[in-house]
């Protein structure tokens, strides 16, 4: 098994501690599903962003709620730059896979899909 990064972003409507925390637990729950991640054992850790326009909840709420209280958990915030993205949350998860850096399955929602158009999971 490898270390490997899995990346994911979700936008928000407003700076709203419930919108935060529903979108960021649908973002991990994507991530998890996507990447066939069934035990929490295999994330090493979470990092999370979030634009300088959200301030209200952090999105590791969300993470701990659904059952990631071992999990070392991050928040930041994203540096700020002109014309970028707002109201956004993103997560980098460190997990042990067996699945290779092309197998991965980065995970971008809603308007996130605009950071990575690139992407076949932009959904």
């Amino acid at each position: 098994m490898a270390v490997r990064g899995i990346r994911g972003a979700t936008c928000v409507t407003a700076d709203d501690p419930q919108q935060i925390r529903e979108s960021t637990q649908e973002l991990i729950e994507q991530i998890l599903q996507r990447n066939g991640i069934e035990d929490f054992n295999d994330i090493i850790s979470v990092i999370f962003t979030t634009t300088g326009d959200l301030s209200s909840a952090f999105p590791a709420e969300a993470a701990r709620h659904i059952g990631m209280n071992l999990v070392p958990l991050l928040c930041a915030q994203e540096i700020p730059v002109d014309g970028s993205l707002p109201l956004c949350i993103r997560a980098l998860l460190h997990v042990n896979s067996d699945l290779s850096p092309a197998e991965i399955e980065h995970v971008y929602l809603g308007e996130a899909q605009k950071l990575r158009p690139d992407m076949k999971s932009a959904q």
